[in-house]
């Protein structure tokens, strides 16, 4: 399955790595699991650096509209640090944004280190 995450419940950390070509099913797993821990409020580390997708634009629209959903649930969201190859920005560009709506920190990397140490620089909610 090219979709990985772990929970670490002691660092209050969600890392999601995608490799790759990444499905629909697979990210509505991941949410699924999520929602399912209840732990929306922990930090987030999506290392995308070896994913693809070929997700129809309506399949990408379609899951951020979820996870708008869950924002607008009013559930506390962690902070984001997502890792995308150059090749992936514009791809992922309207799903980011959708995902800039909840109210959290959130940035976009090029390489794994400085984002584990932007993550792991936030305070643990």
């Amino acid at each position: 399955m090219p979709l990985h995450w772990e929970i670490d419940p002691h660092l209050r950390l969600v890392t999601l790595v995608a490799e790759g070509d990444v499905t629909r099913s697979e990210v509505e797993s991941y949410l699924d699991a999520v929602n399912q821990a209840g732990v929306h409020g922990y930090r987030k580390l999506f290392d995308a650096r070896h994913a693809v997708t070929r997700m129809a634009p309506g399949e990408l629209l379609a899951l951020g509209v979820r996870m708008r959903a869950t924002h607008a649930e009013g559930h506390a969201m962690g902070a984001l640090a997502a890792v995308l190859p150059g090749t992936h920005v514009e791809m992922m560009d309207r799903v980011l944004g959708m995902l800039a709506a909840a109210e959290r920190p959130m940035r976009v990397f090029r390489q794994i280190g400085p984002a584990r140490k932007w993550i792991g620089s936030l305070p643990a909610t």
